[in-house]
């Protein structure tokens, strides 16, 4: 079984889908690995690196003609058509957020298998990308929001007087929330959290947080995978109100809240943001989900009356190396998962893979892609 790892080409993409040190483990395997040349330079891995673990460094198109392709970003473009039909891809392919590269991508023939999809099993634990990378933005988005603030994070006591400490708002306390507090928190400064899931209280108060309460409803608010549930709409009306005092109070505001497979909600109205105080920021995770904030641009700053809004939009990029490595272990563990006789089987009734797998033989064969795919109903006459 042969597996190619192109470079990346998607604007700002620094990481690499495999690196050496995993490349090493699967070439002990039996596996063959194809590196297109120069795909780990920007991660900080050179060629010369990945043939001294026993790849060798081939051509792009030989890359995306494996057995298995490994990427971090699906393939576009007139890298459709260097794909081999019956060939298996993995990465992170956004098939919720953009199905219809996904019936264009199983008009390949490819088995794709989308990353952001590993169920949260424990037996899938390993191959849990999303969390890994959820884990790397959240740190960075603080050391990022640390450095923009024109004010420190810590409590100071100088011979010039006392500074007060940072005030960080996090909303949503998942993978990518608790890191920033865990971060925010190490860095000195008071860290609290919001999160519509009451499950999450006791994860805040174990980085040392402080949980924020609302007079709200949030009954039901949590879904399948330990993920929230989008509120209906007035409950979402209601939490925007009762939040602007606790945006209004922070120094930095730093939102993390998706709802899989839907718009970002808007949770930081205009209102809460022209509440702050100059020289505040906000730090929008959820910029490529359209934002949680309703002045989010993303890939852009935003200001009003002082206050930043930041929108990035891949802050794992921003650290490639221990990404990378991150991400490659996660694959590495996919394809050691379902790779049987040197071979990478496809096995539907195996929950991971019928989960994970997006398209198949020419088609579109994960449920909830292929329904997003389905035209709108007619408006009765």
């Amino acid at each position: 079984m042969r597996i190619g790892i192109p470079r990346e080409t998607a604007p700002g993409e620094r990481r690499v889908a495999l690196v050496p040190e995993v490349v090493g483990k699967l070439a002990k395997e039996g596996m063959e690995v194809l590196v297109e040349a120069d795909a780990g330079q920007s991660a900080y891995h050179p060629d010369d690196a990945y043939t001294a673990a026993g790849a060798r460094v081939g051509t792009r198109a030989q890359a995306l003609g494996a057995d298995v392709v490994a990427c971090v970003q699906a393939p576009s473009g007139d890298d459709l058509a260097l794909l081999r039909a019956g060939s298996v891809l993995i990465g992170f392919l956004r098939p919720l957020d953009d199905p219809q590269a996904m019936a264009r991508l199983a008009e390949t023939g490819v088995t794709a298998l989308a990353m952001e999809l590993v169920p949260r099993i424990t037996r899938a634990q390993r191959m849990d990308a999303l969390s890994a990378m959820a884990t790397i933005a959240g740190y960075r988005a603080v050391l990022v929001a640390a450095v923009e603030l024109p004010k420190f994070f810590p409590l100071l006591t100088t011979a010039a007087g006392t500074v007060r400490p940072a005030q960080v708002l996090v909303i949503g306390a998942g993978v990518a929330g608790l890191q920033a507090l865990a971060t925010a928190r190490r860095l000195g400064a008071q860290a609290s959290a919001y999160d519509v899931r009451a499950a999450a209280r006791e994860q805040v108060e174990s980085v040392g947080a402080r949980f924020v309460e609302l007079e709200l409803d949030t009954a039901g608010a949590e879904g399948q995978g330990g993920y929230a549930k989008a509120l209906d709409e007035e409950r979402q009306r209601r939490q925007v109100e009762l939040l602007v005092p606790h945006v209004g109070r922070s120094d930095v505001v730093i939102t993390t809240a998706l709802v899989p497979g839907m718009r970002a909600p808007l949770l930081v109205s205009e209102d809460a943001v022209r509440a702050m105080a100059p020289g505040s920021l906000v730090l929008d995770l959820a910029a490529p989900n359209g934002g949680n904030c309703a002045l989010t641009r993303p890939g852009e700053t935003v200001e009003a009356g002082g206050v930043r809004v930041l929108g990035p939009l891949n802050l794992p990029a921003d650290m490639p190396l221990h990404a990378s490595q991150m991400y490659a272990r996660t694959v590495a563990a996919m394809i050691g998962e379902f790779a049987r006789d040197g071979a990478f089987t496809r096995d539907f009734g195996d929950d991971v893979f019928r989960e994970v797998c997006v398209a198949h033989e020419g088609a579109v064969v994960h449920e909830r892609v292929r329904s997003l795919l389905q035209p709108a109903p007619a408006p009765a006459a």
